[in-house]
């Protein structure tokens, strides 16, 4: 049986999860795999959860990833990677951003946001790659860069899909005078690897 890789993306409305997940479905169809996938938008505003699923390889019969079977979690914002743990396999890697995006139900009073957050994410995801990508991206004087970056990250982190198929994923998914930028931000995601 072929083998399907199974990649769950979450963050909050506004941080470019939804442009990740149609690159990464680029990226493998330039590699000539089957793609499927899958969003849910939360609460449809910025600032509300935010859940994409993309699924690819050969012999795929549906877009749902199951819970416990994602061979990566990507993560934009730290929160969110808690709430969607379950979904990642023993095994998995979690690529986790270390912005926090306090909801309105902890400035209401009404939740807490988890404290301690990197020792949490820690004793949840044995393979975990936290990192501030927001200063990456702001580094690189643009901080909606965060995904993109996370992208070169998941690129050499999970190296089944040749580097010349993102950058066409890239150069077909975002407006051209953008692509330069975001090769950039790519590789340098790519370098956070060593």
């Amino acid at each position: 049986m072929d083998q399907i890789h199974n990649i769950v993306l979450t963050g909050v409305g506004g941080q470019g999860i939804l442009l990740a997940a149609k690159i990464i479905a680029a990226a493998a169809m330039e590699n000539g795999m089957q793609v499927a996938a899958n969003e849910i938008h939360g609460m449809a505003q910025r600032g509300g959860s935010v859940i994409a699923q993309v699924r690819f390889g050969n012999g795929l019969h549906s877009p749902l990833i199951l819970e416990g079977t994602a061979d990566v979690l990507f993560a934009l914002e730290a929160g969110e990677a808690i709430r969607y743990a379950h979904y990642l396999a023993p095994g998995g890697i979690a690529l986790v951003s270390t912005q926090q995006v306090i909801p309105v139900t902890v400035t209401t009073g009404m939740a807490q946001y988890p404290d301690r957050m990197a020792e949490r994410l820690a004793g949840i995801f044995p393979q975990l790659y936290y990192r501030d990508f927001c200063a990456a991206a702001a580094d690189l004087g643009n901080a909606r860069l965060s995904n993109t970056i996370m992208l070169g990250l998941l690129a050499a982190a999970k190296p089944v899909i040749p580097e010349a198929c993102w950058l066409k994923a890239l150069q077909n998914c975002v407006k051209p005078e953008h692509y330069e930028i975001n090769r950039r931000a790519f590789e340098a995601g790519r370098e956070m690897m060593a």
